[in-house]
C-alpha cells in the first residue's frame, strides 16, 4: 500500500482510539533503518508510524552536509516508493523539534507539503512535531496555534508536547523532576488554544513522568492516572469523552501495566527509539565477534569478504530491528489491526 493518505491516518487514529491501542512511532535514521521498520510491522499485520528527528535527518543528508531538510525529504521519498510493496499504512512524521529548528526543519517541510497538495498531491509527511516543552506554556501554544494553522492547510497532523520529558534526546535535554506531570490546567490552556479539532486535527504529548533515555524496568515512575484526570476534565468542560489523542514520550523501561494504562486513556501513539536502536546494532556486534577474522584482515590476511560485505550484518541488523518492532505491537496492542486486513 502507499504511504498513508491524510484520510487514512486520520482513520488510524480513530480506530487505535476507540479500539484502545497505538501505533509504534519507530525513529529511522537510515533506508536500512526504514526497511527494517517495515518488515516489523508487516510482520505484526500492524499500520504504523515511522518518524525521522532533528538529528536523523542532519545524519541522512550525509555527514559533511548536515542538511535536515535535504534528509527528512530525501527519506520521505524513499519511503514513500518501497513503502508500496507493502501491505500495510504508514504514516511518516517528524519528530521533537525544537523552537532554534523550527525555522530550518518543521517550517520548510510544512512549505513543501503545501506546495504538493497544492498540486493536488498528498503531503511528503503526514505529521509534524513542534516540541515546546522548553518554553512557557503560552509561547508553546501560540507558537502551536500557527503552526497548526499551517498544518492543517497542508492536510498534516500536527504533534505538540504539553510538559517535559526528562533525560536527553537529539541534543534537548529536561532534568527528571515534578515538571515531568502535566496538569489539568495545562491540559485546559491547550484546548482553549488549540481547540478540539476545529482549527485542525493534532496529536498531544502529555507527560506523566516520561523520561528519554535506557532504564530498566520499574526505574521510571510514570503515573498515567494523570492522563485520565486530563481526559476527564477537558471532556467535562466540552463535553467529549477522551477529547485528546495522546503520545507517549519516553517508553523506555516503562511497565506493561504502565503502557497499557495510557492505552486506555487516550495514547494512540508510542514513540520508539532507544530499543530499536540496540536491537538494531546488537546481531552486528555478534556478527563481528563471531566473525573477527573475516572481518578484519589480521595478521596481513585478506578477511572474508562475505563476512565483512554490509550487506551480510546489514540484513541481521535489519532483522533485529523488525523484531522489536512486532513486540512493540504486541506491547500496544495493534497486532494484526491494519486497515489492510
Amino acid at each position: 500500500m502507499p504511504i498513508a493518505s491524510p484520510e487514512v491516518y486520520a482513520e488510524m487514529i480513530d480506530r487505535a482510539k476507540s479500539g484502545a491501542f497505538a501505533y509504534p512511532a519507530i525513529n529511522v535514521t537510515s533506508s536500512q533503518t526504514l526497511n527494517a521498520a517495515l518488515q516489523g510491522f508487516a510482520e505484526a499485520g500492524s499500520d504504523g508510524i515511522i518518524q525521522i528527528s532533528t538529528g536523523g535527518a542532519e545524519y541522512v543528508s550525509g555527514p559533511t552536509i548536515k542538511n535536515k531538510v535535504t534528509g527528512a525529504v530525501a527519506l520521505a521519498e524513499f519511503a514513500t516508493e518501497v513503502a508500496k510493496h507493502y501491505p500495510i499504512n504508514i504514516a511518516l512524521h517528524t519528530d521533537h523539534c525544537p523552537k532554534n529548528h523550527l525555522d530550518s526543519f518543521v517550517r520548510p517541510l510544512i512549505d513543501i507539503s503545501a506546495e504538493r497538495v497544492a498540486r493536488g498531491q498528498a503531503p511528503l509527511f503526514q505529521s509534524h512535531m513542534w516540541d515546546g516543552s522548553a518554553v512557557p506554556l503560552d509561547e508553546n501554544l501560540q507558537i502551536a496555534e500557527e503552526l497548526l494553522a499551517k498544518t492543517a492547510a497542508a492536510k498534516i497532523i500536527l504533534e505538540i508536547e504539553v510538559g517535559v520529558v526528562g533525560g536527553e534526546e537529539d541534543g534537548v535535554s529536561a532534568a527528571i523532576d515534578d515538571k515531568l506531570y502535566s496538569t489539568i490546567e495545562d491540559g485546559l490552556a491547550t484546548a482553549a488554544a488549540l481547540g478540539l479539532g476545529e482549527k485542525g486535527r493534532y496529536l498531544t504529548a502529555l507527560t506523566f513522568g516520561n523520561v528519554h533515555g535506557v532504564y530498566k524496568p520499574g526505574n521510571v515512575k510514570l503515573r498515567p492516572e494523570i492522563l485520565k484526570e486530563i481526559q476527564d476534565a477537558i471532556g467535562a468542560k466540552y463535553g467529549k469523552d477522551k477529547p485528546l489523542d495522546l503520545v507517549f514520550h519516553g517508553g523506555s523501561g516503562s511497565l506493561l501495566s504502565e503502557i497499557h494504562g495510557a492505552l486506555d486513556f487516550g495514547v494512540v501513539k508510542m514513540n520508539i527509539d532507544t530499543d530499536t536502536q540496540y536491537a538494531f546494532t546488537r546481531p552486528v556486534v555478534d556478527h563481528i565477534f563471531k566473525n573477527y577474522d573475516g572481518v578484519l584482515k589480521v595478521d596481513g590476511e585478506v578477511g572474508n569478504k562475505k563476512a565483512y560485505d554490509p550487506r551480510a550484518w546489514g540484513k541481521l541488523a535489519e532483522n533485529g530491528l523488525a523484531k522489536r518492532v512486532v513486540e512493540a505491537c504486541e506491547h500496544l496492542r495493534s497486532t494484526g489491526t491494519s486497515l489492510g486486513k
